[in-house]
């Protein structure tokens, strides 16, 4: 491994985002992680740009935050909005070697990179080594920031993680795994605070932050990438409970396990951060907050049309609750709990990850407490999704056995069973399949009909 990095130069050059500009706008819509989708880039404006290795040299790499200016999408309304700050780092050669092919950007044709060649540098072993190294160090560089808890090796060989995601992560000799964020928005990033308040209780459910980076700029913090353990041979949630369902094997005891870790997760986070009560006044706006997306999504998807009555209904009869005095407990949860968020050992040890909550949601939003019913509405909901997407026919009754399977976990640890809250549990598992109908409708009309199934059985009149 090369030594720290002990040279930084922020360069303020307005010459590099003009020459970075035309093939940014082509290759930045094309990455999974770009939230824009749908709308043109018309330009870019530069947060920070920091040199980590000289540009003038046969490798250079450079870390970017810049914002991507694009006309108002119909969320924005007429509000003006600054545009999505992402976060790049951009590798420069003089000509890209054939293993590189898939990170190239382009080529410069003018500015301080004239003639030479661009491209996603975490494709590069190099520059993430630069990364590591810097955590490794604590360095500061630049306005970057680099932290950690931990002991890091210096000898780790990287490779980047090919699989299509919101962000991108780099697995260090299997050992550690560094999680980049791509979009980013200043203060207090969930996928950071809450497991480093897990990590202080002790909780083993969720993997401990190793390291971090951020960036302080203009008096606001942005956190930029979590580095923890790797876990070797665990298996994602989502897939292990395709092949055990395409198996026809029996996945009611993983989802028992998984409702038991859930709970301890959100046993200690209620000990860890603070809980509210959601009274009459919380509740109401939690109502209208749900209604109000019910109507947006039957404007957008004509097929749920049929079901607002029914789909109201759910939401009527929490307001109906909460207008007699009955109030819940809410705290911070995980905030987008599916099986795809799920780690399972070979020993059977199962993990939670990801918690950076919706990433179209303000992090303020993200950060609010909210009743863990919410997370275990989303993972009831994605066992419904399994048992519609194994390449068989649906097998509803699956999803049914996991369902109680899982709930029944949950008040094993938490000693409440979700079940017991009918019109809560209710209200966000159809606010949740409304989000998915609309998201389907939108991105994957085939998958249409699996969030529609789920329409149909929550406006009957007796899903309670």
């Amino acid at each position: 491994m090369s030594q720290a990095v002990t040279r930084s130069v922020t360069t303020t050059s307005p010459g590099l985002l003009a020459s970075l500009d035309p093939l940014l706008r082509e290759w930045l819509p094309r990455q999974r992680w770009f939230a824009g989708k749908g709308r043109p880039v018309t330009g870019f404006s530069l947060v920070a740009v920091t040199e980590l290795l000289p540009g003038d040299r046969k490798l250079g790499l450079y870390h970017l935050l810049v914002r991507a200016h694009q006309p108002l999408s119909p969320v924005h309304g007429t509000v003006p909005h600054p545009g999505d700050c992402y976060q790049l780092l951009i590798g420069v050669r003089e000509a890209l070697p054939p293993r590189l092919a898939p990170a190239l950007i382009g080529h410069v044709h003018e500015g301080p990179l004239a003639g030479r060649t661009v491209y996603d540098a975490l494709y590069d072993p190099r520059p993430a080594e630069v990364i590591l190294e810097a955590l490794r160090t604590r360095a500061r560089i630049g306005g970057l920031r680099f932290e950690r808890r931990d002991e890091i090796r210096p000898d780790l060989v990287p490779r980047v993680v090919t699989a299509e995601q919101s962000n991108s992560s780099v697995v260090y000799g299997d050992t550690f795994i560094l999680k980049l964020l791509r979009r980013v928005l200043p203060g207090v990033n969930p996928d950071l605070e809450l497991p480093l308040a897990l990590a202080r209780e002790g909780c083993s459910r969720v993997p401990p932050p190793t390291a971090w980076m951020t960036a302080e700029l203009d008096g606001e913090s942005y956190v930029l990438g979590v580095l923890q353990p790797f876990l070797q041979g665990a298996s994602d949630g989502w897939e292990l409970a395709l092949r055990e369902l395409a198996k026809g094997e029996d996945f009611s005891g993983e989802a028992r396990a998984l409702g038991r870790a859930t709970a301890e997760v959100h046993t200690v986070l209620a000990r860890a951060l603070p809980t509210v009560t959601l009274g009459h006044m919380q509740l109401e706006s939690l109502v209208q907050g749900m209604t109000e997306r019910l109507e947006s999504a039957a404007q957008a998807v004509p097929a749920l049309g049929p079901y607002v009555p029914g789909l109201r209904s759910a939401f009527e009869a929490l307001a109906d609750l909460a207008a007699e005095g009955r109030t819940w407990t809410a705290q911070r949860i995980h905030g987008d709990l599916h099986l795809g968020q799920c780690l399972r050992s070979p020993s059977g040890q199962w993990w939670l990850i990801d918690f950076e909550g919706e990433p179209a949601k303000p992090l303020a939003e993200r950060r609010m407490a909210q009743p863990v019913v919410r997370d275990v509405a989303g993972m009831l909901r994605s066992f419904d999704y399994a048992a519609h997407s194994a390449g068989g026919p649906p097998a509803p009754e699956w999803a049914e056995a996991c369902r109680a399977a899982y709930c029944t976990g949950y008040a094993e640890v938490s000693g409440s069973d979700p079940r017991t809250d009918p019109v809560l549990l209710r209200a966000y598992e159809t606010d949740k399949a409304i989000y998915e109908v609309l998201y389907e409708a939108r991105h994957r009309p085939d998958w249409l009909p699996v969030p529609m199934s789920a329409v149909h059985r929550l406006a009957a009149p007796d899903t309670t």
